[in-house]
């Protein structure tokens, strides 16, 4: 009785270290505020991405133009985000921040007003999107390599990584299920107009932070712009380890992410007779909850919900990773389980067998990416670290959008099913190929 007793009590603190463990970085004030201020906008930022699929299928019926929207924003990737991280790493990154995130407030608010006066065209959404792409391009570099000056160092980076990421898909479980029922009930400006306000909340925690690390003085023997760069590229070319962690990034945004960019033809194709009930339950019938402007937009935004709900799962599972745990286990695990998933869901016709493969794919997403980012992180010299995540924000944006473009392309052509599946299938068999020629990835902790 007294071993059974010792073992529940063994196994209590190991789950309270575990939370411990996982929100350890919260004992910094300039985190903490961080937190309060992203977790807001984030959720703003995937209800506008939501409403935008929705609004774009509803101006073009086209797999295509939802490929293309994905595709314009990644055409001023390569500059920009190159020039970012070079600007990150010589300039206080809380200031690239403010004004990337003022930019894309903007952004927001000029869509929600063009969508208000009916006067929206397909060419305006695919503008704003490259204006927001540039802006974030720049952004990123700046915003990824900043957790650590507000987290203080190293040791709290892999908790607050996996914070990041939680903060992230909570925000993409929230947002896309407010989004179904904002853009039901009223329309897609709505999403926008909520997204631009959200802004604010991180401009303003920002503003609040205090005692931030400076980036080195500038002198006069600092490399130019371009030198600069090429410095950041040389040297993730002589790392083969961390090369390798890019080609898995690459491979699995190119070929299997692009699924969130089809979502909406799953949504109004081959899962909409099973999402009828749910639909009719919430706006139809004796038990009619709201009057639907839009009830396509239901089923999308639990779709998008599920892969939330499974990736902010995930990314407290890697929060929680102490500082021996193999880090290269769980990423080994995100890059097998994400495609062979995705296998499944596809010739899936269940409204609710592919919510629950989608809980699971979001889980795996973020093993494989947030690993990705923190070994990346951990391994990178101080001086190069926003050059070498600008290169990072490059191969998950750049090949995510590109993968998104050739996915509507394919989807047009042989269907969404196939063009997510094959993709799924290249990507399954180079996770294989890292696992067994690179067993030094395996084993990274």
């Amino acid at each position: 009785m007294k071993t059974v007793q010792a073992s529940n009590e063994q196994e209590d603190n190991t789950s309270k270290g575990r939370v411990a463990t996982a929100f350890r970085a919260l004992r910094h004030p300039n985190y903490r505020l961080w937190v309060m201020g992203q977790g807001l906008s984030q959720i703003g930022t995937w209800m506008q991405s939501m409403a935008q699929q929705v609004l774009v299928y509803r101006l073009t019926g086209s797999a295509t133009a939802l490929g293309i929207v994905n595709f314009m924003t990644i055409l001023p990737l390569v500059p920009f985000a190159l020039w970012g991280g070079s600007l990150a790493d010589r300039v206080p990154k809380r200031t690239i921040i403010l004004i990337t995130q003022s930019l894309m407030m903007l952004q927001a608010f000029i869509l929600a007003g063009l969508i208000l006066t009916d006067t929206v065209q397909i060419w305006h959404v695919y503008l704003m999107a490259f204006m927001l792409g540039s802006f974030k391009a720049v952004d990123m570099p700046a915003r990824q390599s900043f957790v650590i000056e507000m987290v203080e160092g190293r040791n709290d980076l892999t908790s607050a990584i996996g914070l990041n990421s939680a903060m992230n898909n909570t925000a993409k479980t929230i947002g896309p299920a407010l989004a179904g029922i904002f853009v039901a009930l009223l329309g897609e400006a709505v999403a926008f107009l909520l997204n631009g306000l959200s802004f604010l909340a991180v401009i303003v925690s920002l503003l609040a932070m205090r005692n931030l690390s400076l980036p080195p003085a500038h002198t006069e023997s600092q490399p130019s712009p371009t030198r600069h760069m090429i410095e950041g590229m040389r040297y993730l070319l002589g790392q083969q380890t961390l090369l390798v962690l890019m080609s898995l990034v690459a491979v699995n945004s190119f070929l299997s992410r692009p699924y969130q960019t089809l979502l909406p033809v799953f949504a109004t194709g081959a899962l909409s007779e099973s999402a009828k009930p749910m639909i009719a339950f919430l706006c139809d019938g004796s038990h009619q909850m709201m009057s639907c402007k839009a009830p396509e937009a239901i089923p999308l935004g639990l779709l998008l919900s599920a892969v939330g709900i499974g990736a902010v799962t995930g990314a407290f599972l890697v929060a929680s990773l102490s500082e021996k745990s193999r880090r290269g286990q769980m990423l080994t695990l995100g890059n097998l389980s994400f495609p062979l998933l995705l296998l499944l869901f596809v010739n899936s016709n269940s409204m609710v067998v592919s919510m629950v493969l989608l809980l699971f794919v979001g889980m795996s997403h973020v093993f494989q990416n947030a690993m990705a980012n923190t070994l990346l992180q951990l391994n990178a010299p101080n001086q190069l670290r926003g050059r070498v995540m600008s290169l990072y924000s490059l191969v998950t944006q750049g090949m995510t959008n590109l993968g998104g473009l050739q996915a509507g392309l394919t989807a047009d052509w042989v269907g969404a099913s196939l063009s997510i599946g094959v993709g799924a299938g290249f990507s399954l068999l180079y996770g294989c190929f890292v696992a067994l020629r690179y067993r030094k990835v395996r084993n990274l902790s």
